[in-house]
């Protein structure tokens, strides 16, 4: 028979939870602010260094939760993924950053360009698959399903064709759409799921 894990467990699994929405909506806030805010620059620099750390601690929320019930291996690959994409992409920001600020106003030559483009379709690779991992995850957990398996599938997967297609150029300087916005929004409505299902995770122990 399957005993169901201790006080203290649950406790653990429901602050490892509560973490991932904290951070979640860190993350979701960071991002956008550090691409489309023209903000000063100790600012840019401060969200860069806060997404990546914020991206990880959110989706090992995020798995968490996903494997109340029964673990998955999906949503694991998903956590790992998406942890070393956040790195990769405080890597390709800080780079940005670096040769931007050492141009003083100069334009940057296309050598350097080049290095952060690569690094940009780089992160989008681990974010696109990792997402597709949770997404599948989702299919037949309780509290997400169908509907957020669909679309985490469908930007995921979207996201890594078309940057992989147009490669070394973004999707949207190549007259295609860019899926990052989407998959900003995706991430954000998941966090807000995940904060919904708090009160479901206490009424659900979880077996041992």
């Amino acid at each position: 028979m399957v005993e169901p894990i201790s006080r203290c467990e649950v406790g653990q699994s429901l602050r490892a939870v509560k973490l991932g929405i904290i951070f979640g909506f860190v993350a979701c806030l960071a991002y956008p602010l550090t691409v489309f805010a023209h903000l000063p620059k100790l600012a840019t620099v401060t969200l860069v260094a806060c997404f990546g750390p914020a991206l990880g601690l959110a989706c090992y929320g995020l798995r968490r939760l996903l494997d109340w019930e029964r673990p998955t291996i999906s949503s694991s690959l998903g956590l790992m993924l998406n942890a070393l994409g956040g790195a990769l992409f405080s890597v390709m920001a800080f780079v940005q950053l670096a040769v931007g600020n050492s141009a003083n106003g100069d334009k940057a030559s296309s050598q350097f360009v080049a290095i952060w483009l690569g690094l940009d379709v780089a992160w989008d690779s681990y974010i696109g698959i990792g997402t597709v991992c949770f997404a599948v995850a989702m299919l037949r957990h309780p509290r997400f399903g169908a509907i957020f398996t669909v679309f985490g599938v469908g930007i995921g997967a979207g996201l890594l064709v078309l940057h992989l297609y147009t490669f070394p150029t973004p999707p949207q300087n190549a007259g295609l759409i860019d899926l990052g916005p989407a998959l900003g929004l995706w991430y954000f409505v998941v966090t807000i799921q995940m904060w919904r299902s708090l009160r479901w995770a206490r009424q659900h122990i979880p077996a041992a």
